[in-house]
Order: C-alpha cells, then sequence, then structure tokens
C-alpha cells in the first residue's frame, strides 16, 4: 500500500543503511500488509528480510557476478603474479599513494623492479624475464605520451649510447624539461651516465641541442649523403660531483613519490640496531604478543593535522622503513614537543605505544628523535671498503679527508681497504694508518664512490 513518495523514503532508508529510519518504516509497512490481506506475522517475517537486506546485500546477480570477478582475479594474482601486479599498477599509473602500496606489495612477493630506465622502460608498466619494468610514464608530473617518443625512437634505431645521441635521436623540445628533470632525478639516464645530478644540470644545454639538431635535420638544409643535424657539435655539459646516497635518494623520491632504489635508513641498519630499534616486520611480530613499548625508526612520508571534538589537535603521520610502510597517531602533548622533527623528509626514530587490532598494526607516538642523534654514539667499530677498481682510492681518501675534520661526528674507528681484482691471487686487505670519524653517513658516502663494491662495518 506504499505510495510511489514512500515506497522511495523506505528505498533509500534501506540503501543508506539508516537504522532508525527503517525502524520507523516498520509499523507503516505492517499497516500496509494488514490492509492488503496480509497477517502482521507474515508482514514482519517480510520487513525482517528488508531489514536484513539494509544492513549488506546484493540481489544475486550482482553478488554472483562480483564472486566471479573475485576468483578471476585471486587466480591471476595467485598465477600470475609479475603481469597481475604491472597491470594493477597501470590502473593506477597517475596516484603516487597506490603505487607505493603496489611496490610494497610486490616486494613482499619477491618480485625484482627493474627502474626506470630510457633502454629498457616503457611508457606503461611492462614485465620482462619475470620482473616488473617501472614506467617510464608512471614518474611524477610526467605524461605516457611524451614518453612514447622515447621509446618509439629506441624501437627505431636500437638502444641510446649516451645522453647526445639521446638528444639527437628524441625530439626533447617535444618530451618537456619538466619530464626531462624527472628522468634524470629517478634515474632514467643512468644507462647513458650515472651521474645524476650532471644529467639533471645538463637538462637545458642537451634540449636546446635536441632542437637545433631536430630543426637542421628538418630544414633539408644537410649534407650531400642525408646526415643533417649529425654534424652539429655537441655542447659541453657541466661536470659537478655526484649527489650523495641521502640526496640522490631524496632526488629520486621527489620524482617517483617514494623510495625505490633503496631507503635513506639502509645505512643506519647496524647502528639501529645496536641501538634496540626495531624495524616495522619486527614490531609487528613482537605485537602479535601482546601491547609493547618499543623504539622504531621511519622517513616521514606525510601528516594531516586533525582538531578533535574538544578542541585538541593530533595527526596521523605515515612513515617508512626498509621493511615497509606504516602510520602513527601522534597526540596533541607530542604533536606540540615534536612537530618539526615530522616534516617530510626527516629521518626519525619513534619512542611507539604498539598493539594489534584486529590484524591491523596501531601505533601511539610517545618521543620523537632526529635518527643521526640517536645513533651518535653508536657508530661501527670499523668499516671494510671492498674496492674493485683502483680509480676509487682517489676519492676515498678525498672523502675520508673531508669527515677528518668533522667534529660532530663523535666516534672514531678504523678503515681497512680491501682490493678485489682477477690480476690479484684474492682478497688483499689493509689496514689505513690512522683513525676516522665514523657514522652511517660516512658509510654511505663511501658505498656510493664508483669502483667501490659495498662497505661493511667490523
Amino acid at each position: 500500500g506504499y505510495s510511489l513518495g514512500g515506497a522511495d523514503l523506505l528505498r533509500r532508508a534501506m540503501g543508506k543503511k539508516i537504522a532508525e529510519e527503517m525502524a520507523k518504516e516498520r509499523p507503516k509497512f505492517e499497516k500496509g500488509a494488514m490492509e492488503n490481506g496480509v497477517d502482521k506475522k507474515k508482514a514482519n517475517q517480510v520487513f525482517d528480510l528488508l531489514e536484513k537486506f539494509a544492513n549488506y546485500g546484493f540481489n544475486k546477480s550482482h553478488a554472483a557476478a562480483y564472486a566471479v570477478v573475485s576468483y578471476q582475479t585471486g587466480w591471476l594474482k595467485a598465477n600470475h603474479p609479475v603481469e597481475f601486479m604491472a597491470a594493477a599498477m597501470n590502473c593506477d599509473m597517475h596516484l603516487t599513494d597506490k603505487l607505493n602500496v603496489f611496490h610494497q606489495e610486490v616486494k613482499r612477493l619477491g618480485i625484482e623492479v627493474i627502474p626506470p630506465c630510457v633502454n629498457r622502460s616503457e611508457a606503461l608498466f611492462s614485465v620482462k624475464d619475470g620482473k616488473v619494468v617501472y614506467a617510464l610514464g608512471g614518474l611524477k608530473n610526467v605524461g605516457a605520451e611524451a614518453m612514447r617518443l622515447i621509446t618509439d625512437a629506441r624501437l627505431e634505431g636500437g638502444e641510446f649510447q649516451d645522453l647526445f645521441d639521446f638528444a639527437r635521436r628524441v625530439d626533447l623540445k617535444r618530451v618537456g624539461k619538466r619530464p626531462m628533470e624527472m628522468l634524470a632525478r629517478a634515474g632514467g639516464f643512468d644507462q647513458l651516465d650515472g651521474n645524476r645530478r650532471k644529467c639533471l644540470e645538463s637538462v637545458d644545454g642537451l634540449v636546446a641541442y635536441s632542437a637545433a639538431t631536430h630543426e637542421d635535420r628538418n630544414s633539408a638544409q644537410g649534407g650531400l649523403f642525408g646526415d643533417a643535424g649529425e654534424a652539429l657539435p655537441a655542447p659541453r655539459l657541466p661536470m659537478p660531483e655526484d649527489w650523495l646516497p641521502n640526496e640522490r635518494l631524496g632526488q629520486e623520491h621527489t620524482a617517483i613519490g617514494f623510495y625505490l632504489s633503496g631507503h635513506p635508513l639502509d645505512d643506519y641498519a647496524g647502528a639501529l640496531k645496536r641501538k634496540n630499534v626495531l624495524t616495522l616486520a619486527e614490531l609487528e611480530q613482537k605485537a602479535a604478543g601482546g601491547t609493547v613499548m618499543a623504539k622504531i625508526a621511519g622517513s616521514v612520508a606525510g601528516k594531516q593535522e586533525r582538531k578533535s571534538a574538544r578542541g585538541n589537535r593530533f595527526a596521523f603521520v605515515q612513515l617508512s622503513d626498509p621493511t615497509g610502510l606504516y602510520e602513527v597517531t601522534v597526540f596533541s602533548e607530542a604533536l606540540e614537543k615534536f612537530r618539526d622533527l615530522l616534516e617530510p623528509g626527516q629521518n626519525v626514530v619513534l619512542s611507539v605505544k604498539a598493539e594489534l587490532e584486529a590484524d591491523q598494526l596501531k601505533l601511539l607516538v610517545q618521543g620523537v628523535q632526529a635518527v643521526d642523534k640517536t645513533v651518535a654514539d653508536a657508530a661501527s667499530l670499523g668499516l671494510r671498503v671492498f674496492v674493485s677498481d683502483e680509480t676509487a682510492l682517489a676519492s676515498i681518501a678525498t672523502r675520508l679527508r673531508e669527515v677528518s675534520s668533522n667534529t660532530e661526528i663523535r666516534g672514531r674507528g678504523p678503515v681497512h681497504l680491501v682490493l678485489t681484482h682477477p690480476s690479484l691471487p684474492g682478497e688483499v686487505e689493509m689496514a689505513l694508518p690512522d683513525e676516522y670519524p665514523l657514522n652511517p653517513q660516512v658509510k654511505g658516502a663511501l658505498k656510493h664512490i664508483a669502483g667501490v663494491q659495498t662497505v661493511e662495518e667490523f
């Protein structure tokens, strides 16, 4: 006996899952049903079904379709995980936060990611040899269409040999200066020149050279043998020292939106362990046994401040460590005290109360400290530097000379060079005569030198 308007009110109450409105509709439903010859008991049974459906319900065809899609999706991920993850990343290619979540899932599945590269990547995410190849179009402020100019040129003429070959074959004016800068920051030119800072500072010169080359080629004023544009002299590019590891990662984060090739806390692992600072993975295991107080390190990715009903400010802060992403809650007192340390890009150590609620880790911040301050007195006893190219020795000496004058680094220790070369009978280790200020940043700076294979603590 509902009117069209009355029926729409019932529909709206069901669709919006408004319990109070549904309760108001029950007497109307019962009365109308009895007026139409339906007894009260049967009317109540029917309305109970409507009420149950209002909590969360689908019609059967809708539910069946969802079930089929869910099964197909699960089957694809289980049986073709690499292709599935690449396709998922293409669906949300311009949503950095989602790409970061997908990247963490790819790591969890043990799938290798090939970083963005003008000689290996496509405009979209792709798969090669069981690995996900990061999309050139997945960088921030970079369009897939502009990146197809690069992939089309590579398809036509083969891999690019150097930066000048790249500029001659791709019309960089059409690609744009901003996308070129993002490619440089993300390491897209690493195969052509491993100095990312040089690549970034060379963008203006390369774009101008590319424009002149293409203009010359299109003017039909080339040489007798059709070598238009090839004879133009290459510009002189700047030759700056490359960024130190943390700045290099910071530039990569600017272009990609998260850390892909490493993490700012990688070089701090040993020192943090000596200070009993847990990783996210370790804290999750510990919290499974009950509420714990612990320390965890992280690089701040984002912060949202809110105001409670009482007018107190609090914040949700997103961080990451080498094992994953996590979020913490910071109440007003801690927020007021540590706000400056909780800005994006800061590397910090948090004292937290951790507990699992419905399999989700809840973290409440009690204290915050800069990571360098935490590990200031936890330097390694010494560093062992593995060198495969003698040209690295001069750079190692320069870096050690620079840190020797740094009075802020408290810990000092020995440095051993381990020479590895096919001409040697084996590894040759020798200790340098002095002791040097040592901390995770020094370790990272040495590891970044060309010709250094790795750096170990001892």
